[in-house]
C-alpha cells in the first residue's frame, strides 16, 4: 500500500539488527517453550495437567504471532538473507495448530478510499476471508455481511466512529468465511487525512486471531475445570469428614449394663488419619451396650475413600448395630454383613472383627472378616488371639463365618485395630507392627485406664508417616 498522511502519528524505521535481534530472541524462547510443551505428559483425567499443556499451547501461538510480526516488520527493511526457520515436530496428543495456510495468512491489510470508492485489498487478506480475488474486495459498506449478526452493529458503530469522528478501530470481530469456516480476526484502523484534514479514505489491518483465541479458551476451560474439581474434591471432603464425625464421635468412657450393675469394661477408642493423603477412607470403631448387661466391641474398614467409603461405613455400621442389639452372635452377624455389602450398589470389600462380651462368663465371642485378631494383654506379656475361620467381607457370596471364645480376667486389655495403624507395611500380617505393638505390654500394666493405653499407642504409631487412616478400639476389662 502506498504511505499515508496518518493523523496524529509519524513513524520511525526501526534499525536491521535490533529487528534481526528481536526475531533470534522470539525463535529462541519459542523453542524452550515448545520443549517444555512436549514434556508435559497428560493422562486421561489429569485435569492440572492439561490446564499446563494449554498454558504452552496458548504461549506457543503468542511466539509465533510475534515471530511473524517481526519477520514482516523486516521485510519493509532492506533485503538480507533471512534464516528459513526449522519446522517444529509434532508433539504426540497436543492439540493440532493452524494449517500452513493459516500461517502464512495470519495478517492482510485494506484500503477504502472514500473520494474514488476504490478498494484495496492484499492478497493475504483475501485468504484470510477466503474470498476469491476475481471476485473483488467488498466495499466498505458490504464488509458487515460477512460477519455474525450480533457482531455486525459492532462494527458498523466502529466505522462510523473512525469516518466521522476520526477515531480508530481496535476490536475483534467473527466472520463466515465461503467454505463455511468460522474466523475470529482483530482489526485495527484509522482514518486517512487529505491535506485540508478530511478524511480521504481509511485504512485497516486484519489479524486472524482464531488459534490464539482458541488456546486461550482451552486454557480458561482448563482451568476452570480444574478448578471447579478441586470444589468438589473439597466438598467431598467435607461432607466425609461431617459424615464420619457423626458416626465415630470422640469415643472414651465406660459403659454400663442396662440393669445398673457396675461398668465391667472401661473402653477408649481413636481415629488416626493419614498423614500423607487428605482422604477420608471406611474405618470405623464403635463400643455398645447390649441387652443382658453384655457388650460389643467392634473395628473394621471398608476399602475406599472419600463420600462414598463413609457412606458405605456408617451403612455398615449401623446394620451391625442393630443386629447386635437383637441378640445375633458375631458370627452370623458377619454373615449378614458380607450378605449386605454384596446387595450395595457399590461393589466394596471390607474386613471387621466383632466381639461380644458377657461379663458374667467373662468371655468374650468374636469373629471376623480378613481382619487382624484382637490383641490379649495379660500380666506384662501379650499375644494375638487365634483368628476364627472368615473372609473378606464381599468376596464371596455365601461365605460362612466361624466364631471363637476367649476366656479374660480382671485387668487384661484388649486392643482392636485396622491396618492402617503401622507406618510401615499397613498390614498387621508383618511381624513389625504386630511386635511393636506386643512390646507395649508392659506400659500397659502400668496404664491407670482404657484411655492411657491409646494415648501410648497413639505415641507409638501416630507420629510417623501414615498412607492410611486407622482406628483403635482398647478395652480394659474391669473387676
Amino acid at each position: 500500500m502506498p504511505s499515508h498522511l496518518f493523523a496524529d502519528r509519524s513513524a520511525q524505521p526501526p534499525e536491521p539488527g535490533s529487528v534481526d535481534a528481536l526475531i533470534s530472541q522470539t525463535r529462541r524462547l519459542r523453542g524452550d517453550v515448545d520443549a517444555v510443551r512436549r514434556d508435559t505428559v497428560v493422562d486421561d483425567g489429569d485435569t492440572q495437567g492439561r490446564w499446563q499443556r494449554a498454558l504452552c499451547d496458548l504461549a506457543v501461538h503468542h511466539l509465533d504471532d510475534l515471530g511473524r510480526h517481526l519477520g514482516q516488520l523486516k521485510e519493509g527493511l532492506p533485503p538480507a538473507p533471512e534464516p528459513v526457520e526449522p519446522p517444529q515436530a509434532a508433539t504426540p496428543g497436543a492439540n493440532p495448530g493452524p494449517s500452513p495456510e493459516d500461517r502464512r495468512t495470519r495478517v492482510g491489510t485494506a484500503e477504502w478510499n472514500l473520494l474514488t470508492d476504490e478498494v484495496s485489498w492484499s492478497d493475504e487478506l483475501y485468504q484470510i476471508f477466503g474470498r476469491s480475488p476475481d471476485a473483488g474486495a467488498l466495499p466498505l459498506d458490504e464488509l458487515g455481511s460477512t460477519l455474525f449478526s450480533e457482531d455486525q452493529p459492532l462494527l458498523t458503530a466502529w466505522v462510523t466512529a473512525c469516518l466521522v469522528d476520526g477515531r480508530p478501530i481496535d476490536g475483534e470481530f467473527r466472520v463466515v468465511r465461503a467454505d463455511g469456516r468460522v474466523r475470529t480476526l482483530h482489526m485495527r484502523g484509522e482514518p486517512v487525512l487529505d491535506p485540508d484534514g478530511c478524511t480521504a479514505s481509511m485504512w485497516a489491518v486484519f489479524q486472524d486471531i482464531s488459534e490464539l483465541r482458541r488456546s486461550q479458551r482451552a486454557v480458561r476451560d482448563s482451568r476452570d475445570s480444574l478448578r471447579l474439581r478441586r470444589e468438589i474434591a473439597q466438598t467431598e471432603h467435607r461432607l466425609a469428614l461431617e459424615l464420619q464425625e457423626a458416626v465415630l464421635p470422640p469415643w472414651r468412657g465406660s459403659p454400663r449394663s442396662p440393669h445398673g450393675t457396675a461398668a465391667t469394661l472401661d473402653v477408649a477408642a481413636h481415629y488416626l488419619p493419614s498423614t500423607t493423603r487428605n482422604l477420608i477412607g471406611g474405618d470405623w470403631y464403635d463400643s455398645l451396650e447390649l441387652p443382658g448387661g453384655r457388650s460389643m466391641l467392634t473395628v473394621g474398614n471398608l476399602t475406599g475413600h472419600g463420600v462414598t467409603a463413609t457412606s458405605g461405613m456408617a451403612m455398615m455400621l449401623g446394620a451391625l448395630r442393630g443386629m447386635a442389639m437383637a441378640g445375633i452372635e458375631p458370627g452370623p452377624l458377619m454373615g449378614w454383613l458380607n450378605q449386605l455389602l454384596e446387595s450395595t450398589a457399590q461393589p466394596a470389600l471390607g474386613s471387621a472383627v466383632c466381639c461380644s462380651y458377657d461379663p458374667a462368663r467373662r468371655v468374650l465371642s468374636w469373629a471376623q472378616a480378613g481382619h487382624p485378631a484382637p490383641l490379649l494383654f495379660r500380666g506384662g506379656t501379650g499375644r494375638s488371639l487365634r483368628p476364627p475361620e472368615g473372609v473378606l467381607l464381599g468376596a464371596t457370596s455365601g461365605a460362612v463365618y466361624g466364631q471363637a471364645e476367649q476366656r479374660v480376667e480382671p485387668g487384661d486389655v484388649l486392643v482392636l485395630h485396622t491396618d492402617g495403624l503401622t507406618a510401615r507395611g499397613f498390614d498387621f500380617s508383618r511381624a513389625d507392627g504386630t511386635e511393636r505393638l506386643l512390646a507395649l505390654a508392659p506400659r500397659f500394666s502400668a496404664a491407670r485406664s482404657a484411655q492411657d493405653c491409646v494415648r501410648l499407642v497413639t505415641e507409638e504409631f501416630g507420629e510417623g508417616e501414615r498412607e492410611d487412616d486407622a482406628c483403635l478400639l482398647v478395652a480394659r476389662v474391669g473387676g
